[in-house]
């Protein structure tokens, strides 16, 4: 019985049909192309999806926030806490891409889409960083849908969102529910998509082990390597250094009273499924206050996902080098903003292989690899929710502080 139920685990079955797949190519060679259509398939439903789920996925996201207590200074500081780092964890994702080159050692170049390269050569040929931010405010969103320009996707989504959020009396209330409505239908046709994954990875990889040979599969290793070595730096480095110079608690002691939640995380790969073991650590272990756990830990579990910004940004390095594509600093500007604002729009979403989809368009490079990455899609997971729940934390402790010290303040007035 147990074993029948592993096998009905779609990771598993992603496992075995990666293996499969890497067996037929290298035995078949070249001629393993035939089953290409099978990821060929497999991608398009992917693109089908990705950019009317994004869409919503952010709406959606931006008015729940804008409905939310977050126009008090708790709110503004949290929100403000998890958009900078997760740019550094982007930043750091790029440097450590650029660094150590995941990517490098196998030329997918003539194995890319030509409609794919395409893109990416006039991503390429954007003048520069300043055109990006005025070309992410769109003249037309119907033709930036049409045209799959995530950058200015999100920036309506955010903007018609918040916007709701203002709309007086309970006109927004059936748009909102609407809304909902709509991401838990887009959440049931992934599902679907994703019971036909094992298919699609078969079919990638028997191609790309027959094109390329095991190579193919040891980038794919680094990458899993560099993207350690950075959830290593940011989870034991970066948030220790940050708590120890703006909280009342030590580094020391965060690290020690961090350690039960990091456990549930990488167990149950949930920020939500971590929630009540993490609110108990930081009111118990870490002294938080009872109002300012009940507060930024519920958001942070939404909208924080540093581990998932590092995880876009190394994966856009190790896929711009698979196909030798060149990035310019409107590609670098394209990968920081869409991988931050992706990874604070990704709750509710699930698996994060959807939204790196956007993160890799916006900066005009493939995403035929992709499945590649899938084999390993649980253990990413796993690693980069550890150091989600590993920023909710620290954001606590630094937001307890804070709003210690303006509540002195507020009552210090009131005294004069």
């Amino acid at each position: 019985m147990k074993s029948k139920s592993l096998l009905g685990n779609i990771g598993v079955q992603v496992v075995i049909a990666m293996i499969i797949g890497a067996l037929v190519g290298f035995i078949m060679g070249e001629s393993a192309s035939v089953f290409a259509p099978l990821g060929t398939i497999f991608i398009h439903l992917i693109k089908m999806l990705v950019i009317p789920l994004v869409l919503v996925s952010i709406i959606s996201g931006a008015a729940s926030l804008g409905d939310s207590p977050s126009a008090g200074k708790i709110g503004i500081g949290t929100f403000g806490f998890f958009i900078v780092t997760s740019g550094i964890a982007v930043v750091l994702a790029l440097v450590m891409g650029n660094l150590f080159q995941p990517g490098a050692g196998v030329d997918f170049t003539a194995h890319s889409s030509p409609d794919l390269m395409e893109v990416t050569k006039e991503h390429g040929a954007l003048p520069g960083v300043m055109d990006t931010f005025i070309g992410m405010i769109p003249t037309n969103v119907f033709e930036s849908l049409n045209g799959g320009n995530i950058l200015q996707i999100l920036v309506f989504s955010i903007f018609f969102g918040i916007a709701l959020t203002k709309v007086k009396g309970d006109g927004a209330k059936p748009i909102l529910a609407a809304l909902n409505t709509v991401v838990d239908a887009f959440v049931w046709m992934i599902n679907c998509v994703m019971i036909i994954a094992p298919i699609g990875v078969f079919g990638l990889m028997a191609d790309s082990v027959g094109t390329f040979g095991f190579d193919a599969l040891e980038v794919v290793f680094k990458l899993f390597a560099v993207f350690v070595a950075a959830i290593l730096i940011y989870g034991f480095i970066f948030f220790p250094l940050v708590v120890q110079l703006f909280s009342r608690a030590s580094a020391r002691q965060f690290i020690s009273a961090m350690k039960k939640p990091q456990v549930m995380a990488l167990s149950t790969a949930s920020s939500m499924a971590t929630l009540p073991v993490n609110m108990e650590t930081c009111e118990e272990d870490l002294k938080v206050s009872k109002a300012t756990t009940a507060f930024v830990l519920p958001l942070g579990a939404t909208i924080n996902m540093s581990g998932n910004a590092i995880y876009y940004g190394l994966v856009a390095m190790f896929f711009a080098q698979m196909y030798n594509v060149d990035l310019s600093m409107t590609a670098y500007a394209a990968i920081i903003f869409t991988s931050t604002l992706g990874a604070i729009g990704q709750a509710g979403v699930p698996g994060p292989s959807f939204l790196v989809v956007a993160v890799l368009l916006a900066a005009g490079i493939p995403i035929d690899g992709l499945p590649l990455l899938f084999a390993l899609d649980r253990v990413f997971d796993m690693i980069r929710t550890a150091l989600n729940i590993t920023g909710d934390a620290a954001c606590a402790l630094i937001m307890d502080k804070y709003t210690e010290v303006n509540v002195k303040a507020d009552s210090e007035r009131s005294l004069s």
